[in-house]
């Protein structure tokens, strides 16, 4: 039986092989800092994308997808916005993707959730 982290290092490694088959361009897995952890770092269709993964054994908590709360969004534009400003690259398109992984399919939804921009 594998550690609940070791079946989120399995999941994230089946999201990059199938983001990989779809075009995607892996930069970086697992980046931290001090707003929290984006799992997947890509480029997509002229985007830099941020994914989350979500895996799930069993339907007992629901699709995976449902549990992007919205305190996991605010972790992730956070972090985001760390990566874009350490890494000098604010002119870039941005978007926010979700990989759920279940026993049967992968699903990527791209612009899973949008940044409002205040003014």
């Amino acid at each position: 039986m594998l550690s609940k982290r070791e079946e989120g290092i399995q999941g994230e490694e089946k999201a990059i092989k199938v983001l990989k088959r779809k075009g995607y361009r892996i930069i970086g897995k697992n980046y931290r800092n001090p707003f929290g952890e984006i799992d997947i770092i890509a480029e997509e269709g002229g985007y830099l994308v941020f994914i989350e993964v979500k895996n799930r054994n069993t339907p007992t908590f629901g699709d995976p997808l449902d549990a992007i709360n919205t305190k996991k969004k605010e972790h992730m534009i956070r972090s985001a916005m760390f990566y874009l400003k350490t890494n000098k690259c604010f002119e870039r398109k941005v978007r926010f993707d979700v990989v759920g992984i279940d026993r049967e399919s992968v699903k990527i939804v791209k612009h899973a959730f949008i940044v409002e921009q205040k003014q």
